[in-house]
């Protein structure tokens, strides 16, 4: 197994003891498409944090590749090399004076070799789709809002981690930059290999791209299982102030007219074919 969360609670004293996490337990595979979903303050930030190393719980083992990263004296650097977080507006934290220099911090600070370390960007940028020549030398504060998220996402696959975490990657970019990252994501976790934890508000995303969703509320894990069947609990999913993708409402809407269309489709050009098939010259919502 490559990362097991056990009985993991974590509480923050300095908000009066709030339990942010309760008795959370999860295991993740090698080469999963995770979507992580749930409303603001449900737990989802404080959970990758912890996988990351960044907070330790309150109670709990945190166990990555067989080691607990829980106990004294684990080397977090290692660990965060294999768990890569891309933060919201990774952008931000882009601080080097050339995309090669930023890029390569993370490299370096492995104290590899030169050679080693301008192999790993060559690399990283061909994966986000940036020109090494064009781009190595360019200042990333000059770059579109796409191109920096790139590069910052270039910064963290440069130290070659086993799981790429992203929290809402697509925020704020234009509809070409969504697409760009989607088919970036796809590409990292169909034919790198990389494990995907995504956390994003578009359920759209989270059911096209995953093929395990987690639902957190208050803290407690309320679903884990395929998007067909999560997004199958149309209640539940609302009561919990959680969206549906617009293509399951849809299709969720015509069945509640009486008609006999699946609901478990994701992929827009697989529910038109669906409804038309099913529909054609009748009237619908």
């Amino acid at each position: 197994m490559l990362i097991e969360l056990k009985n993991i609670t974590h509480v923050y004293e300095h908000e009066r003891g709030i339990k942010a996490l309760k008795n959370v337990n999860i295991e993740i595979r090698e080469n999963e498409f995770i979507g992580l979903v749930g409303h603001t303050g449900s737990g989802k930030s404080t959970l990758v944090q912890i996988l990351n190393g960044l907070i330790k719980p309150s109670e709990g083992n945190v166990i990555i590749d067989g080691t607990n990263i829980t106990k004294e004296k684990v080397g977090l650097q290692r660990i965060r090399q294999r768990i890569g977080l891309v933060f919201q507006y990774p952008e931000h934290q882009l601080f080097e004076e050339t995309v090669y220099n930023d890029i390569a911090f993370g490299p370096k600070n492995l104290e590899l070799s030169d050679k080693e370390i301008e192999k790993r960007v060559k690399e990283a940028l061909k994966l986000v789709g940036l020109n090494f020549e064009k781009f190595k030398e360019r200042s990333p504060f000059n770059l579109s809002g796409g191109q920096q998220r790139k590069v910052a996402i270039a910064g963290v696959l440069a130290m070659k981690p086993k799981v790429l975490i992203l929290d809402e990657p697509t925020a704020g970019l234009d509809p070409q930059g969504r697409q760009q990252l989607i088919k970036l994501l796809q590409v990292l976790y169909k034919k790198e290999g990389i494990t995907i934890i995504l956390i994003s508000h578009r359920m759209e995303e989270i059911a096209r791209l995953s093929d395990r969703v987690i639902v957190l509320s208050e803290g407690e894990i309320q679903f884990d299982d395929s998007p067909e069947k999560v997004f199958s609990e149309v209640e539940t999913i609302k009561k919990l102030s959680l969206g549906l993708p617009e293509i399951t409402e849809i299709l969720h809407c015509i069945k509640d007219k009486g008609f006999s269309v699946r609901t478990d489709i994701f992929a827009l050009n697989e529910a038109v074919k669906e409804i038309v098939s099913k529909l054609r010259g009748k009237d619908i919502c």
